[in-house]
């Protein structure tokens, strides 16, 4: 895929919080323990998001304590607890993953406050989508709270209520929405007319807040064509 950087594209950094701002697709946006930069990608400008590991180091030896964690892109000055999110996402696996079972991991963030403290998700592994391993495929879609309920934590305690199987895979562009209705989230993926995948309950404490674009270890992550509409 061709891509070039675009000039137009401003980033700069704050002093205080090391936190990268860009604007894109008219909104202002906040690098959160992430890498941004706007890209052309087949002619059409798009946002690639990578995990900062400067300012999240990754842990091999403790997977648990170093993902699941604010490494996204966030929308600034954004409050929103009910309403739909639309992304369109594409995921890479980087040369040389510090994470060599890296799954190309993609999503979204949602009710994410204002510090970073506490957030609610849900994101892609579309290397599992056509693996030829049906255990693998069945964690092909992944919901988590920040902070204490990462996907280790959910898979011991409630295994397979917090995860699905979903036709997905690698290098290209899958759509993504969710609707949040209180305690409820439904995720859509390719304008299906039946949810992808449904979470009865959420977990977290946050009850509104910003958008993110999420990232984990491994992964070089494309948005484009975001959308945000909230519930009044």
């Amino acid at each position: 895929m061709k891509q070039k950087i675009l000039l137009l594209a401003m980033l700069f950094t704050t002093i205080g919080a090391l936190a990268q701002k860009i604007t894109w697709n008219q909104m202002e946006m906040e690098a959160v323990n992430s890498k941004a930069k706007i890209i052309e990608m087949d002619g059409v400008p798009v946002l690639q998001v990578e995990r900062d590991l400067v300012a999240s180091p990754f842990d091999s030896s403790n997977i648990e304590a170093s993902v699941d964690g604010p490494t996204y892109v966030k929308i600034v000055n954004l409050e929103m607890e009910n309403g739909t999110i639309e992304v369109k996402v594409l995921s890479q696996i980087m040369e040389n993953s510090p994470f060599p079972a890296a799954r190309g991991f993609i999503g979204l963030g949602y009710r994410v406050s204002s510090d970073d403290k506490k957030f609610e998700g849900i994101y892609l592994r579309p290397s599992n989508g056509r693996a030829d391993d049906q255990l693998r495929r069945n964690h092909s879609v992944q919901y988590f709270s920040y902070p204490g309920y990462t996907f280790s934590r959910l898979r011991k305690e409630a295994n397979g209520v917090y995860e699905t199987y979903a036709d997905i895979g690698l290098n290209e562009w899958i759509t993504m929405r969710i609707e949040l209705e209180g305690e409820k989230a439904s995720l859509y993926i390719n304008n299906q007319k039946s949810p992808s995948f449904l979470v009865q309950k959420m977990l977290g404490t946050s009850k509104n807040g910003s958008v993110a674009l999420w990232v984990e270890i491994g992964t070089i992550g494309y948005f484009k064509d975001l959308k945000v509409v909230k519930k009044m």
